[in-house]
């Protein structure tokens, strides 16, 4: 009876230690099926089948986005370096009547011989001026007698008759035109030759 009794115990006791053995073998199973973000990518990509309709699209998606992006980044960078290269243009808009005022009353000082000194002083001003305005890209337009009418940079305030240069030829400027850069500014305003009405 004893024995019998002590048979069952030990049947009972196997099976637990084999209910034990099963759970820790699930659990190591587990265990190796954890996998890390990385493999579980690398893993989708090998099982999704490279011609599959979703997957093109989504693929077309992303690229769409990433060149959205870069253009984005490009056409900012554009504007930031516009901005920085003419960040003075309203500054030195304002700036340019004063240079002309200066001219204007250096013309007119150079009439009266009693102004010599103060035509030169201010003759040395507006140097200092047009140098100063240099280092930050402003320069007055050079225009050379009977130079081509250039309407990128002239602006024709009148037209003159005249046989001894050709027409369409810059003969007068009437103010002097300025750019930033390679920005017009101001255009020169000038006056533009013609042929004469009783020339052959």
């Amino acid at each position: 009876m004893n024995d019998k009794k002590d048979g069952n115990k030990e049947n009972y006791n196997n099976i637990e230690i084999d209910e034990e053995q099963e759970v820790g073998e699930k659990d190591e199973q587990k265990e190796g099926l954890e996998l890390t973000d990385e493999e579980l990518t690398l893993l989708c990509r090998e099982r999704v089948c490279p011609d599959c309709p979703e997957k093109q699209e989504k693929d077309k998606e992303v690229l769409r986005v990433k060149a959205d992006a870069e253009n984005f980044q490009k056409r900012m960078a554009r504007e930031k370096d516009q901005f920085c290269k003419y960040a003075t243009e309203s500054l030195l808009e304002d700036i340019i009547p004063v240079i002309d005022n200066l001219e204007l009353a250096t013309e007119h000082g150079r009439k009266v011989e009693a102004c010599n000194d103060l035509v030169q002083g201010i003759d040395m001003t507006i140097k200092i001026f047009h140098d100063t305005l240099k280092k930050h890209g402003l320069e007055p337009i050079e225009i050379e007698h009977a130079q081509d009418f250039d309407p990128a940079w002239h602006e024709a305030m009148a037209e003159e008759e005249r046989q001894d240069i050709e027409a369409g030829k810059v003969c007068q400027v009437l103010q002097k035109g300025y750019k930033l850069k390679d920005r017009l500014l101001r255009p020169s305003k000038v006056v533009v030759s013609k042929k004469c009405k009783n020339s052959d």
